[in-house]
């Protein structure tokens, strides 16, 4: 006969291999360590009818120990656990690292930057909250060869965050927030239904309200989104849409009072993300708009309050293509935004172009030593034209610091006019 203190040992045994059964957590990440070398090219520039002395152009370069090339260094932590009728419970961190100097990512701390969620999951789908990626990003990573890394990095997202970084809202994690990644979210995802997927997001501002003050509180940082796509055998096709209020205010006088003038500004995005895998090599492409709307509001004698919109557009996209090749992956990139400047009531029929263009070529090799391992190497070269006329988002950079020299203010002087860079590297995940 088993004693009762056996029999309470078993037990207790037997509890233990159950609660096991019914939750996970696992410990994941990546290193990717890269020789790199970023050069720019600014040259001269007249927006006027004067004669001006043309300035030499300016080369800068830069020779680093990168990270993140192929694949973002990151440290993560993910656990399931298993509530029964189908439900699940889910946490997700995950911490971005600079392996180059053993720092975190954010001001070199260790902080759940990349992604720091809870969810819910059933038969319903997942919900999902916390810091996470926005449904438009997904587009540009998942049908770009190169992703949003590196030298190949898809143009039309360093052009996305460069505005997003310019116009706001920012965050204190990272200021192109809202553009990659959102705070302060709630995520629905489908279920499985056939091929399809989908994504809902809903970003809070987080703003006080002040009930004596008109227009608070300010919706500045509120990020509204979605993605529907169909993945069935070779294909995959997806559609996102994403809506950033980067400005909300209200203008008060001296008295701390409203006076009627307000600023609003949103950053619009959509985008249409496709590939089909041939089998010998897999295509890829993506088109994109992205529009920077704004409303300015003033009073004006006479005529009571007066508004003025204001739309610039990015049109941009991306032809794509790998070819597997034994254990190796070639891969290639041509990624392109033009940038659609409104003048809105300044313009007439005689005023100068303000418009302005980019566009990259990349190509690596990847050789993969196991399925975890891999050795690299990518190529780019970037050209712009007219970057005097918006240079701070069309002035894409191949990474690192060497940036461009920009001077005049669009009238002349120094303005982005190429850019060249690789990555030659190693990675490995674990």
């Amino acid at each position: 006969m088993k004693t009762p203190h056996r029999l309470l040992v078993l037990a207790a045994a037997g509890c233990a291999a159950g609660a096991h059964a019914q939750s996970s957590v696992t410990v994941f990440g990546a290193l990717d360590a890269s020789v790199s070398h970023y050069s720019s090219k600014s040259s001269f520039y007249n927006n006027t009818t004067a004669l001006v002395v043309p300035q030499l152009t300016q080369h800068r370069s830069q020779t680093a120990l990168a990270n993140s090339a192929t694949t973002p260094s990151r440290l993560g932590f993910r656990g399931t656990e298993d509530l029964g009728g189908g439900l699940a419970a889910s946490f997700w961190l995950e911490a971005g690292l600079n392996n180059d100097t053993g720092l975190g990512a954010v001001g070199g701390n260790l902080a759940f930057n990349r992604r720091s969620t809870v969810s819910l999951s059933g038969p319903f789908g997942e919900l999902r909250l916390g810091r996470d990626y926005t449904p438009t990003w997904w587009n540009d990573a998942l049908f770009s060869p190169f992703s949003t890394l590196g030298v190949g990095t898809n143009v039309v997202s360093s052009v996305g965050s460069n505005l997003q970084t310019a116009k706001g809202p920012g965050s204190a994690v990272s200021a192109s927030d809202n553009y990659m990644r959102t705070n302060n979210s709630i995520g629905y995802f489908l279920p499985k239904l056939g091929g399809f997927y989908g994504q809902l997001q809903y970003a809070f501002h987080e703003n006080a309200g002040q009930d004596n003050l008109p227009g608070t509180p300010s919706s500045k940082g509120r990020q509204v989104g979605g993605r529907l796509g169909y993945a069935s055998g070779p294909l995959d096709v997806a559609l996102a849409y994403a809506d950033s209020t980067a400005a909300d205010a209200t203008t008060l006088n001296a008295q701390n009072l409203p006076t009627g003038a307000r600023f609003k500004e949103h950053i619009r995005t959509l985008n249409l993300g496709a590939s089909y895998d041939f089998g010998s090599f897999r295509l890829m492409g993506e088109l994109s708009q992205i529009q920077d709307v704004s409303r300015t509001t003033r009073p004006a004698a006479g005529l009571g309050l007066v508004t003025t919109p204001e739309k610039d557009k990015y049109l941009g996209g991306l032809l794509g293509v790998t070819v597997p090749v034994g254990v190796g992956l070639i891969k290639a990139a041509y990624s392109w935004v033009k940038f659609d400047n409104d003048l809105g009531a300044a313009a007439t029929p005689f005023s100068p172009a303000r418009d302005a263009s980019v566009a990259k070529l990349a190509l690596g090799y990847e050789y993969n030593l196991s399925k975890r391992t891999a050795l690299y190497a990518t190529v780019a070269r970037i050209r712009i034209k007219d970057g005097q006329n918006n240079p701070a988002i069309m002035g894409a950079i191949a990474g690192g610091t060497a940036n461009y020299a920009s001077t005049g203010a669009g009238t002349f002087g120094l303005a982005p006019r190429s850019a060249a860079g690789y990555d030659i590297g190693l990675r490995h995940t674990f």
